[in-house]
């Protein structure tokens, strides 16, 4: 049987599969031409990230599809439902990159609270010339300690979220709407374990006591920020989106950082992904990242077993 990986996958995961008696193509084909890659090699397991759709075409004329996976959380770019409502497997890999998304999440805080992003594109071009300006237009810095992370969509990667700012000494509040409190589990490296409960506050109780705010939701009809939602926000709230583009309103989140209700932002995301509007790629606020948040080694070893492990599960 033959899988296709279509966005790539770990050697971890390859080795696995393989392993296992699978022959795995990683070929990136083009979207129009996948449909017909998988009937002329008979593809049995279709593999993607957020890079190819799967939608009612493939599921239709693919009838060599058995399992269709997403390596990590949403599988917005899948016809989810239809695909399972015709026998197939879909399958994904919810926890695998967790982690790493907060780490993203937080090196963005941390860069942003103290203008990293600004200060690593001007030390180059002024650093000899204006090493005193510079350090004066950098010097009012903040600390995520004692600040409060609002944390909107409580799912694993928000959750995960939520212990890496803990860890940092921050106060967490959460809202989610479908669930009303959660327990989290820190480890630490001696094998000491801490548990924090978390209830669930109301989105305007979030968004009015957040300092920094980050969003962790499934992609969406409407914004989840929107201009109505930046009014609500403490002044001076800084913001990322590691989630999807397109919940938040990048025109209002313009306006929000131009009136200062909106001191700094993050977005790993973009609603014109993978062509981002020029006004956020040229705004000094923004930490920008290109859609990586699940982009390193542990998450990508996880995600390789994790898939390979379900196929098998599947089909052996």
């Amino acid at each position: 049987m033959k899988v296709l990986a279509n966005d790539g996958i770990s050697q971890s995961g390859i080795d696995a599969l393989e392993k296992a008696g699978f022959e795995v193509l990683t070929t990136t084909v083009a979207q129009e031409q996948l449909e017909n890659y998988i009937n002329e090699h008979n593809i049995t397991v279709l593999l993607v990230r957020s890079a190819t759709t799967v939608r009612k075409n493939i599921i239709d004329n693919c009838p060599s599809l058995k399992i269709i996976g997403r390596g990590g959380v949403g599988m917005d770019n899948i016809d989810v439902d239809y695909a399972r409502s015709k026998g197939l497997h879909v399958i994904n890999t919810p926890a695998a990159s967790s982690h790493s998304v907060a780490e993203l999440v937080f090196g963005h805080f941390y860069g942003l609270a103290r203008f990293l992003h600004n200060s690593n594109r001007d030390m180059p071009l002024e650093g000899d010339a204006n090493f005193k300006g510079l350090k004066k237009s950098y010097a009012k810095g903040t600390e995520l300690k004692g600040k409060t992370l609002g944390v909107l969509g409580f799912g694993r990667i928000g959750q995960a979220t939520a212990k890496v700012a803990i860890g940092a000494g921050m106060k967490v509040v959460a809202f989610d709407p479908f669930m009303e409190k959660a327990d989290l589990e820190l480890e630490f490296f001696d094998g000491q374990k801490v548990h924090f409960e978390i209830k669930m506050s109301s989105k305007e109780d979030v968004l009015k006591q957040a300092d920094f705010l980050t969003l962790h939701v499934p992609a969406q009809k409407e914004y989840v920020i929107d201009e109505a939602e930046f009014n609500q926000m403490k002044n001076g709230v800084i913001i990322a989106n590691a989630a999807r583009g397109g919940v938040i309103n990048e025109v209002a989140l313009v306006k929000a950082i131009e009136s200062g209700k909106v001191s700094r932002a993050a977005l790993d995301v973009f609603e014109k992904e993978p062509k981002p509007e020029i006004q956020l790629l040229m705004n000094p606020a923004l930490s920008l990242t290109p859609h990586t948040g699940a982009a390193t080694n542990e998450a990508q070893d996880r995600i390789g077993t994790e898939l390979a492990d379900q196929i098998i599960s599947i089909l052996k």
